[in-house]
Protein backbone atom coordinates (compact mmCIF):
# COMPACT_ATOMS: atom_id res chain seq x y z
CA UNK A 1 0.00 0.00 0.00
CA UNK A 2 1.69 3.29 -1.13
CA UNK A 3 1.64 6.51 1.25
CA UNK A 4 -1.16 8.31 -0.62
CA UNK A 5 -3.19 5.12 -0.30
CA UNK A 6 -3.00 5.04 3.48
CA UNK A 7 -3.10 8.47 4.02
CA UNK A 8 -6.72 8.51 2.44
CA UNK A 9 -7.34 5.54 4.65
CA UNK A 10 -6.56 7.60 7.73
CA UNK A 11 -8.81 10.33 6.76
CA UNK A 12 -11.89 7.97 6.15
CA UNK A 13 -11.14 6.34 9.27
CA UNK A 14 -11.12 9.56 10.80
CA UNK A 15 -14.26 10.99 9.42
CA UNK A 16 -16.03 7.78 9.96
CA UNK A 17 -14.98 7.90 13.97
CA UNK A 18 -16.05 11.47 13.81
CA UNK A 19 -19.60 10.22 12.29
CA UNK A 20 -20.21 7.54 15.14
CA UNK A 21 -19.22 9.92 17.58
CA UNK A 22 -21.25 12.59 16.88
CA UNK A 23 -24.15 10.10 16.78
CA UNK A 24 -23.63 8.60 20.05
CA UNK A 25 -22.91 12.31 21.59
CA UNK A 26 -26.78 12.72 22.19
CA UNK A 27 -28.02 9.46 23.59
CA UNK A 28 -24.88 9.66 25.93
CA UNK A 29 -25.29 13.19 27.07
CA UNK A 30 -28.66 12.38 27.67
CA UNK A 31 -28.53 10.03 30.06
CA UNK A 32 -24.93 11.35 31.80
CA UNK A 33 -27.40 14.26 32.57
CA UNK A 34 -30.19 12.01 33.79
CA UNK A 35 -27.80 9.75 35.92
CA UNK A 36 -25.80 12.92 37.12
CA UNK A 37 -28.48 15.10 37.74
CA UNK A 38 -25.93 17.61 34.99
CA UNK A 39 -27.53 20.92 33.96
CA UNK A 40 -30.46 20.84 36.61
CA UNK A 41 -31.97 17.42 34.77
CA UNK A 42 -34.35 16.08 37.56
CA UNK A 43 -34.46 12.41 38.26
CA UNK A 44 -37.20 9.87 37.80
CA UNK A 45 -38.73 7.76 41.02
CA UNK A 46 -41.77 5.67 41.74
CA UNK A 47 -42.15 6.28 44.98
CA UNK A 48 -41.20 8.88 47.86
CA UNK A 49 -38.43 7.35 50.32
CA UNK A 50 -39.95 6.56 53.82
CA UNK A 51 -37.74 9.05 55.37
CA UNK A 52 -39.25 12.57 55.96
CA UNK A 53 -36.61 15.51 57.33
CA UNK A 54 -37.62 18.01 59.12
CA UNK A 55 -35.74 20.54 57.26
CA UNK A 56 -37.77 22.98 54.51
CA UNK A 57 -37.14 23.06 51.06
CA UNK A 58 -39.05 25.61 49.35
CA UNK A 59 -39.78 24.81 45.35
CA UNK A 60 -40.82 27.50 43.40
CA UNK A 61 -42.49 27.33 39.98
CA UNK A 62 -41.61 28.57 36.74
CA UNK A 63 -43.78 28.49 33.05
CA UNK A 64 -42.57 29.17 29.55
CA UNK A 65 -44.14 28.94 26.58
CA UNK A 66 -42.16 28.52 22.98
CA UNK A 67 -43.07 31.47 20.78
CA UNK A 68 -44.58 29.08 18.00
CA UNK A 69 -46.91 27.40 20.60
CA UNK A 70 -50.59 29.58 21.05
CA UNK A 71 -50.79 28.05 24.34
CA UNK A 72 -50.99 30.22 27.68
CA UNK A 73 -49.30 27.82 30.41
CA UNK A 74 -48.38 29.05 34.21
CA UNK A 75 -48.66 27.09 37.62
CA UNK A 76 -51.42 27.29 39.46
CA UNK A 77 -48.90 27.81 42.68
CA UNK A 78 -45.97 29.72 42.48
CA UNK A 79 -44.04 28.39 46.09
CA UNK A 80 -44.50 25.36 48.20
CA UNK A 81 -42.26 24.54 51.48
CA UNK A 82 -41.82 21.16 51.62
CA UNK A 83 -40.32 19.00 54.11
CA UNK A 84 -37.09 17.05 52.36
CA UNK A 85 -38.25 13.76 51.81
CA UNK A 86 -42.09 13.89 51.92
CA UNK A 87 -44.34 13.60 48.75
CA UNK A 88 -45.16 16.86 46.92
CA UNK A 89 -48.02 17.55 44.83
CA UNK A 90 -48.29 20.57 42.62
CA UNK A 91 -50.51 21.59 39.28
CA UNK A 92 -49.98 23.92 36.05
CA UNK A 93 -52.35 24.61 34.03
CA UNK A 94 -52.36 25.23 30.23
CA UNK A 95 -54.96 26.44 27.82
CA UNK A 96 -55.15 25.84 23.95
CA UNK A 97 -55.60 29.28 22.60
CA UNK A 98 -56.09 28.43 18.36
CA UNK A 99 -58.81 27.35 16.74
CA UNK A 100 -56.75 24.27 16.03
CA UNK A 101 -56.24 20.76 18.07
CA UNK A 102 -52.30 21.47 18.99
CA UNK A 103 -49.76 18.53 20.48
CA UNK A 104 -46.90 20.76 22.79
CA UNK A 105 -43.93 18.68 25.10
CA UNK A 106 -42.81 20.22 28.15
CA UNK A 107 -38.51 20.79 28.92
CA UNK A 108 -37.50 20.99 32.13
CA UNK A 109 -34.90 21.48 34.98
CA UNK A 110 -34.25 23.05 38.18
CA UNK A 111 -31.87 25.44 39.49
CA UNK A 112 -29.46 25.41 41.27
CA UNK A 113 -28.20 22.07 38.63
CA UNK A 114 -26.77 20.54 41.68
CA UNK A 115 -30.45 20.51 42.67
CA UNK A 116 -31.22 17.83 39.75
CA UNK A 117 -30.03 15.26 41.26
CA UNK A 118 -31.98 15.31 44.44
CA UNK A 119 -35.11 16.28 42.20
CA UNK A 120 -36.81 13.24 41.84
CA UNK A 121 -40.42 12.96 39.96
CA UNK A 122 -42.93 10.23 40.71
CA UNK A 123 -45.54 11.49 38.34
CA UNK A 124 -45.32 14.26 35.84
CA UNK A 125 -46.89 16.10 32.54
CA UNK A 126 -43.65 16.46 30.76
CA UNK A 127 -43.36 12.43 30.19
CA UNK A 128 -45.62 12.55 27.60
CA UNK A 129 -47.34 14.84 24.69
CA UNK A 130 -50.06 16.87 26.01
CA UNK A 131 -52.80 17.46 23.11
CA UNK A 132 -55.16 20.40 23.57
CA UNK A 133 -58.31 21.08 21.34
CA UNK A 134 -59.22 24.30 20.66
CA UNK A 135 -59.80 26.35 23.98
CA UNK A 136 -59.33 23.18 25.87
CA UNK A 137 -58.33 24.12 29.47
CA UNK A 138 -56.00 21.57 31.29
CA UNK A 139 -54.67 21.23 35.18
CA UNK A 140 -51.22 18.86 34.70
CA UNK A 141 -50.10 17.07 37.84
CA UNK A 142 -46.59 16.76 38.96
CA UNK A 143 -45.66 14.76 41.90
CA UNK A 144 -42.65 15.19 43.39
CA UNK A 145 -40.14 15.16 46.25
CA UNK A 146 -36.21 16.10 47.25
CA UNK A 147 -34.26 13.10 47.81
CA UNK A 148 -33.31 13.34 51.69
CA UNK A 149 -29.47 12.73 50.76
CA UNK A 150 -29.41 16.20 49.55
CA UNK A 151 -28.58 17.00 53.47
CA UNK A 152 -25.48 14.55 52.80
CA UNK A 153 -23.70 15.70 49.77
CA UNK A 154 -21.40 18.62 50.77
CA UNK A 155 -21.93 20.00 47.27
CA UNK A 156 -25.39 20.62 47.83
CA UNK A 157 -26.20 20.59 51.16
CA UNK A 158 -27.27 24.21 51.40
CA UNK A 159 -29.99 23.91 49.07
CA UNK A 160 -33.07 25.37 50.65
CA UNK A 161 -34.60 26.79 47.59
CA UNK A 162 -34.88 25.66 44.00
CA UNK A 163 -36.91 26.86 40.77
CA UNK A 164 -38.73 23.98 38.69
CA UNK A 165 -38.84 25.32 34.85
CA UNK A 166 -40.91 24.16 32.71
CA UNK A 167 -41.14 25.25 28.90
CA UNK A 168 -43.78 23.86 26.27
CA UNK A 169 -42.85 23.34 22.70
CA UNK A 170 -44.87 22.95 19.69
CA UNK A 171 -44.30 19.28 18.55
CA UNK A 172 -45.86 17.24 16.27
CA UNK A 173 -47.75 14.33 17.40
CA UNK A 174 -46.57 10.92 17.62
CA UNK A 175 -49.45 9.13 16.55
CA UNK A 176 -50.07 11.51 14.07
CA UNK A 177 -46.63 10.37 12.65
CA UNK A 178 -47.88 6.52 12.77
CA UNK A 179 -51.00 7.51 10.95
CA UNK A 180 -48.94 8.78 7.97
CA UNK A 181 -46.67 6.28 8.03
CA UNK A 182 -46.75 3.48 4.98
CA UNK A 183 -47.81 0.27 6.63
CA UNK A 184 -45.63 -2.54 6.03
CA UNK A 185 -47.18 -5.04 3.45
CA UNK A 186 -47.05 -8.62 4.59
CA UNK A 187 -48.11 -10.49 1.23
Amino acid sequence: MNRNSRTLLALVGVVLTMGALAWAAVPFYSWFCSVTGFGGTTQVSTAAPDEVLEEIVRVRFDANVDKNLDWTFRPMQRRMDVRIGENAMAYYEAVNNSDQTITGTASYNVAPNVAGYYFDKIQCFCFEEQTLKPGERVEMPISFFVDPELVNDRDAFWVRDITLSYTFHLTEPKQAALDVAPANDVN
